[in-house]
């Protein structure tokens, strides 16, 4: 009898294992067997908005960058399927080395040029760059896990925030005062001198453009406005002259026009809410520029 019982249970555990298995494979054919499963570390943000980005379709317009591009949440833009690549902590070049890596491109791929002395997140290149090499046994798993993951954590629309986003737009800018943020990002910025970094990695956008536009991506680079102090600093000054010299075409940049006597920033860095939004609508009108979208 306890052999019977024995075999029963077996029995039901295989039948468990196989419904488990069948529900996960049908995750992994609705998901996309590029999802990862986003590990519970303080680089959580980063995993699932790169796990997110792995998923059909390829976005239209991807936007790469560090942590000031990172405040223009997606949910800014009225342009339909734009992902924001950006990388609180990190280097633009990471993002366009993972939107690179791809089988399949966006049409118009957006660099961030203000920080590029930062280097490359190399783990994160060759995690999200190295397509199926995951164990097919684990694939269907972790793909239904990550998908429950994004739900949980997915985005806001345009159309869902649409009325507050006007709503913002149309107060006055913060009387914050950031006076002691500037004052000691401004010591940082003047103390650090981002020449090596920033000309290796300037040299390695210009592969990485070279390599994505044969494939019939556009690229346009972009700078995003700093508070005054710190648009002279040593650090702003450098990484510019060395942006625009590897990238002399004004072509290639996109022209962000907003009135700078509107935006704020919460540290003399990073843009406020509201001046992010203003920004995400003048990159908006650029972006419909280079598109031919009326």
């Amino acid at each position: 009898m306890q052999n019977v019982s024995a075999v029963r249970w077996l029995a039901k555990f295989a039948i468990g294992a196989a419904m488990v298995l069948i529900a996960c494979g049908f995750a992994t054919a609705r998901f996309g067997s590029g999802l990862q499963l986003p590990a519970t570390t303080t680089r959580d943000g980063t995993l699932i908005t790169l796990s997110r980005y792995l998923r059909v379709p390829v976005p239209d317009v991807v936007l790469v960058g560090s942590s000031i591009a990172f405040r223009l949440k997606e949910e800014y833009f009225a342009t339909p399927r734009l992902r924001n690549l950006a990388l609180a902590g990190g280097s633009p070049v990471t993002g366009l080395e993972i939107v690179a890596g791809q089988p399949h491109l966006p049409a118009i791929i957006l660099v961030e040029a203000n920080v590029l002395a930062r280097p490359v997140d190399a783990a994160l290149v060759e995690r999200y760059s190295r397509g199926d090499s995951e164990p097919w046994f684990f694939r269907p798993i972790r793909a239904a896990v990550a998908a429950y993951e994004q739900r949980l954590h997915a985005p806001l629309t345009h159309e869902q925030v649409a009325v507050n986003l006007r709503r913002l737009a149309g107060q006055p800018p913060s009387d914050f005062d950031n006076r002691v943020y500037v004052d000691r990002a401004l010591q940082q910025f003047e103390g650090e001198d981002p020449t090596d970094v920033a000309q290796s990695n300037a040299k390695r956008v210009a592969e990485l453009i070279r390599t994505v536009e044969q494939r019939g991506a556009r690229v346009f680079l972009f700078e995003l406005p700093y508070s005054e102090p710190i648009e002279g600093s040593r650090y702003a000054a450098t990484t510019r002259e060395i942006a625009h010299a590897a990238f002399p075409d004004s072509n290639r940049w996109l022209s962000i026009e907003v009135n700078r006597g509107e935006l704020r920033w919460a540290d003399a860095v990073h843009l406020d809410e509201r001046s992010a939004v203003l920004v995400s609508q003048a990159m908006e009108r650029a972006l419909a520029l280079v598109r031919g979208v009326k």
